[in-house]
Order: C-alpha cells, then sequence, then structure tokens
C-alpha cells in the first residue's frame, strides 16, 4: 500500500533536551507505522537518539527531517539531521571507534553507522548533515 504523501515527510527541530525526546518517539512511531521488527525500531531509534544528541550538543542545535521510502516491495525510513555548529574538521577521525570531540565515548556516528543499512555524512564549517536510512 502506497504511502500519503502528507503522512511520508516531515520535520522536527533538535534545539534542547526535549526535542531529542521527542525525535526518539517520532522514529519509533515511524518504525512501527513501517512495521520494523522491534530490533530494527531499537536500531533506528538508537541511531536517531545519537545524531539528535550530536545535532544540540556539538551543532548548537539544528533539525530532523524524515522521509518514508516506498520503492516497489520494498519500504524504509530515511532520517535528515542537520545544524549549522562549527563543522567537523576531520571527518575520518570523527568516525574513528574511540575518538571523542567532548566527553562522550566516541561511539555516536560510527555506532550509528553500524545501526543503519545506508549512512551518509557531510561537513563544513557552518553546516554538519548525516542522512541514515534503514531498510524493512
Amino acid at each position: 500500500m502506497p504511502l500519503a504523501a502528507d503522512e511520508s515527510t516531515g520535520s522536527l527541530p533538535l534545539r534542547s533536551e526535549e526535542d531529542i525526546v521527542a525525535s526518539r518517539q517520532k522514529v519509533r512511531a515511524l518504525t512501527q507505522q513501517l512495521k520494523f521488527s522491534l530490533v530494527d525500531q531499537t536500531k533506528m531509534i538508537t541511531a536517531a537518539s545519537e545524531l539528535s544528541r550530536n545535532t544540540v550538543v556539538h551543532g548548537g542545535g539544528g533539525g530532523m527531517r524524515w522521509e518514508l521510502l516506498d520503492e516497489g516491495v520494498r519500504r524504509g525510513l530515511r532520517l535528515h539531521f542537520e545544524d549549522s555548529g562549527p563543522g567537523i574538521p576531520d571527518l575520518k577521525l570523527a568516525m574513528t571507534d574511540g575518538w571523542t570531540s567532548g566527553k562522550g565515548m566516541g561511539l555516536g556516528l560510527p555506532g550509528s553507522k553500524r545501526l543503519v543499512h545506508e549512512f551518509d555524512l557531510a561537513s563544513e564549517p557552518g553546516a554538519t548533515r548525516v542522512s541514515i536510512t534503514r531498510w524493512k
């Protein structure tokens, strides 16, 4: 069954801890709507939580956009996280397990990548964009 256009996209601001919670709740609802397994729901919610927190903490706030994907027999969820912060000076280093620019464990970006099927990261001073996709 195709998705209705008005139900397939949307966005949320990411500026506070409350917004991070709201993003997790939205991703949970979207993965349930797509009938993801509990394991796949958890993977996508965990990745979204990490990337939402990065957007708020390291990027100074931004937003999350989503797209429900319907490609023939494949259905999926794509999330886009965008901020206008300082950017990531060394993407290769940032994708290394254990490296952190703050006080975290250094698992956010590489850990999120392992939880999804598609991961795209672009960063420059003034803008960081991360897109993730998980297919059912």
